[in-house]
């Protein structure tokens, strides 16, 4: 692997696992009142372009980190609009 392709790895893993404890939290304790719903749907929107932009360029780090974090930030999304 390129330091290049290292260097993106590790951006893409920190980024992806920092959304791990707000999942975690809003899972545990099913409060979402100041979760900003906005945010959050245009931030998921975001990183579903760019697990797309990662597939037609064919990047593998940018691939994994975005397809994990659209289901993690998806998963606050859903959670925001279930328990409001």
């Amino acid at each position: 692997m390129a330091p290049v392709d290292w260097i993106g790895s590790i951006a893409a893993t920190l980024t992806t696992v920092a959304f791990v404890p707000q999942v975690w939290q809003v899972w545990r304790t099913r409060h979402t009142h100041d979760i900003s719903l906005g945010m959050y749907a245009i931030f998921t929107c975001g990183v579903a372009m760019w697990l797309v932009y990662g597939l037609l360029l064919g990047a593998w780090p940018i691939i994994i980190a975005n397809a994990i974090t659209v289901l993690l930030a998806g998963a606050v999304l859903v959670m925001k609009l279930r328990y409001g």
